[in-house]
């Protein structure tokens, strides 16, 4: 977001045919379907939860991301976020570029060295200032009633701007310890430097290390100027004071830091306000080709289509969330041709990050439930002018209408239509627009991965049969190599029985007739000696064949026998079984009998137990009754 305040119709129109004609090109592509990627865009979005810690202990935090800028000479933006608690201090440090910053929330005091002299700005929620390249400064946050810590948000010229070369001095990170370097001298040189004696020296260089943050029981800001030991000296002895109170006497020590939440807005709507700082409202901005900016965009609004011709903003979304959709050329490749550019959509929420290069038109949306704010910087501040697509100040209104509709291809009614019936200019309204910019860039994420998970499918598919087909090739020359070798093999083989074929037959040619004879006694001999073999051999067969048959016989009695036997155990034991099924029936008869008798007995027992209370008779009977148990107990046995 560039500065546009004051600028009229009439300064339009000074700008070159060439830069409409840009203009026309760009807006044409916005009017053809969206193609392209959508969601986050790699390097162009830093949400919150990507930044990396950098410091954290009791007393803050400082967190950091990179982010492209779409230059590809050009490297990323480095962005620190500092978080103080109250009554803390981030430490002396080097700056190795320059650092711009914007405060967030809570309040300060932000102390450097300028020209041997110690400067302070004090500082509080909406202020921004710039700290030069080489400048030694500390942040110091103040009590709170509400304990609101101090937040920072600084942006560090890591790039440099598209005329010098800011960017070689950002070496070993944006800033380095003073203490640290300090300590890199040796014992006997900091000692003469400083006019100190040994104990101070070493008490310097052997104390334990701090961290970049630490609580600082300060009750207010003008007491942390005396209240300084020798560490904090060191400090005084860069700046070449002795004491520290010379800055609160001299006022031109204190410098005032540009609030651009006071600040007079740019424009300011219905559907918010924004406001752009440069060195002409920010004094601490001279000599830089740098800016800053916010936007306020109250719920359903937005910032209308536009491009920074010479300028990149690097946004912070401070407050609530929005959609930010940017129109990325490709390079033409015909007039109308829609593929020439493609599309981004993005969501953004408090804290995240977002880049919009130059000459990339873009457009922010609120949504309709939260308003959207983001605080931001950009470069080549001084030389930009945002050209807008549409609205009261659209660059599209400069050009003669007859060029305009042949360059649409559209009648110049429809060319009226479009350019005059929007009254607002920059920030206007835009009801429901974030929701369905939202639902499109879901629909183009869900497209994508679909379409990146069919890519990956068929690559994977593709690597599968490269590597069957490589499996086959290797596999089909190892089969060939062997066959190769196992014919070589067996050619040599034959050629070797060959070889040793004709030697053999020639061996025998030789040996043929000396052996006839022997060989004739020989067959003779083996004949005999084969025929009494198996003559033996028939022998014994017989001999064997009677002892199998013997065998088989003698077997076959055992079996009988056992068979019989097993018969007879079988006819025992049924008849056992029988006798005992019997005498089982007759005992079960027996006891049915006897418990008939004894509940007879039991019943007499009762009704002479009703007539005579006496218990002798009853132990006669129980006597009686177990006896005749016994009794014909001893009679089942017997």
């Amino acid at each position: 977001m560039r500065r546009w305040r004051g600028m009229k119709m009439e300064n339009l129109r000074d700008y070159s045919v060439w830069s409409l004609v840009f203009a026309v090109f760009i807006f044409g592509h916005l009017l053809c379907p969206a193609i392209g990627t959508s969601g986050d865009s790699p390097g162009l979005v830093a949400t919150k939860e990507s930044r990396r810690r950098l410091v954290h202990t009791d007393a803050g935090e400082i967190t950091t991301v990179d982010v492209f800028n779409g230059r590809k000479d050009v490297g990323s933006y480095h962005l620190e976020f500092f978080t103080l608690d109250t009554r803390s201090l981030f430490l002396p440090v080097l700056l190795h570029t320059d650092m711009i910053f914007y405060v967030h929330t809570g309040r300060g005091n932000v102390s450097w060295i300028d020209k041997k002299r110690v400067k302070v700005v004090h500082v509080e929620e909406g202020d921004m200032y710039r700290l030069e390249e080489g400048t030694v400064f500390y942040i110091q946050s103040s009590e709170d009633p509400n304990r609101i810590k101090l937040r920072i948000h600084a942006i560090f010229n890591t790039c440099g701007d598209q005329d010098d070369t800011l960017a070689d001095s950002f070496t070993g990170g944006a800033y380095s310890s003073i203490a640290d370097l300090v300590r890199g001298f040796d014992n006997e040189v900091l000692q003469s430097a400083f006019g100190a004696s040994a104990d101070v020296i070493k008490e310097l260089t052997r104390s334990e290390k701090v961290p970049p943050i630490i609580h600082f029981g300060i009750k207010n800001e003008t007491e942390s100027f005396f209240a300084m030991d020798w560490r904090e000296g060191i400090l005084e002895a860069l700046a070449g004071r002795t004491t520290m109170d010379y800055v609160f006497r001299n006022k031109k020590n204190v410098e005032k830091a540009f609030s651009i939440l006071k600040g007079k807005r740019d424009v300011e709507n219905s559907h918010g306000w924004s406001t752009a700082v440069t060195h002409k409202e920010a004094r601490s901005l001279k000599g830089s080709s740098m800016g800053v900016f916010m936007v306020n965009l109250t719920q359903g609004s937005m910032i209308g289509p536009h491009w920074n011709p010479r300028a990149t903003e690097i946004a912070i979304v401070v407050k609530g969330h929005g959609m930010v959709q940017i129109s990325i050329p490709s390079g033409a490749s015909g007039h109308g041709d829609c593929k020439s550019s493609t599309t981004k959509r993005f969501y953004v929420k408090e804290g995240d990050v977002f880049v919009v290069p130059r000459f990339h038109p873009m457009a922010q949306l609120s949504f309709e439930n939260s308003s959207f704010v983001f605080v931001g910087f950009s470069n080549n501040a001084k030389k930009n002018h945002p050209q807008f697509l549409a609205g009261k100040w659209s660059v599209l209104r400069t050009m003669q209408k007859e060029i305009m509709a042949a360059s649409f291809n559209v009648k110049i009614m429809t060319l009226d239509d479009l350019l005059t019936k929007q009254k607002d200019a920059v920030l206007l309204g835009c009801d429901g627009c974030a929701e369905e910019v939202e639902k499109k860039m879901d629909a183009e994420i869900k497209r994508e991965e679909e379409e990146k998970w069919r890519k990956e499918e068929e690559e994977r598919r593709e690597m599968e049969e490269a590597r069957r087909r490589e499996e086959e090739k290797k596999a089909r020359k190892q089969e060939e190599e062997k066959q190769r070798k196992e014919q070589k093999r067996e050619e040599e083989e034959q050629r070797k029985r060959e070889e040793e074929e004709e030697a053999r037959k020639r061996e025998e040619e030789q040996r043929k007739k000396e052996e006839e004879e022997e060989a004739r006694k020989r067959e003779e001999e083996e004949k005999q000696r084969r025929e009494e073999e198996e003559h033996r051999r028939e022998e014994k067969e017989e001999e064997k064949q009677r002892e199998k048959e013997e065998e088989e016989v003698e077997r076959k009695e055992k079996e009988k026998e056992r068979q019989k036997e097993m018969e007879e155990e079988e006819e025992i034991r049924r008849k056992e079984e029988k006798t005992r099924r019997e005498e089982e029936a007759e005992e079960e008869e027996a006891q049915r009998r006897w418990e008939e008798e004894e509940r007879r007995q039991r019943e007499g027992k009762k009704q002479e137990k009703e007539q005579d209370k006496s218990e002798t008779p009853e132990e006669e009977t129980s006597w009686e009754e177990e006896g005749g148990k016994v009794k014909w107990r001893r009679m089942w046995m017997i």
